[in-house]
């Protein structure tokens, strides 16, 4: 692959989540969304999601301390997992709908709120309906 004239970006390595409370923050990704936990430092916590890191944090500068992007989870099974959300009190501001028909598979998305009020979604790739 020529890389001339590009930065050479391979992957997305590590995506960046603000906290306003860290150790909420720690319960809802570990224990509400089952991501695996890395290691925390101080004032951030990481977690596995797939081949992507995450990174959960206090905003070191108030410029820095605004939602973050919408993170789009893959999951299996899109009912279910809303279901879990809906268990364990997650505030859900979409429920799923499937949003595309693709030649082998539709494409349906669900969206909730993190416990630190940042816009999230699920997505699921259903195979056969």
């Amino acid at each position: 692959m020529d890389t001339t004239g590009t930065v050479g970006i391979i992957d997305v390595g590590q995506i960046a989540i603000n906290a306003k409370d860290l150790r909420r923050a720690i319960g809802f990704y570990r224990d509400v969304l089952g991501l695996p936990f890395l290691f925390e430092i101080p004032g951030s916590a990481f977690f596995q999601a797939g081949g992507v890191r995450l990174m959960v944090g206090v905003a070191e500068k108030p410029e820095f301390d605004h939602p973050a992007s919408i993170l789009y989870y893959r999951v299996a099974d899109i009912h279910a997992a809303f279901a879990a959300l809906t268990a364990a009190g997650v505030r859900i501001e979409h429920e799923p709908r499937m949003i595309a028909k693709m030649p082998d598979h539709d494409l349906w998305i669900g969206f909730f709120h993190d416990s630190e009020g940042n816009l999230a979604a699920l997505m699921s790739e259903v195979r056969g309906s």
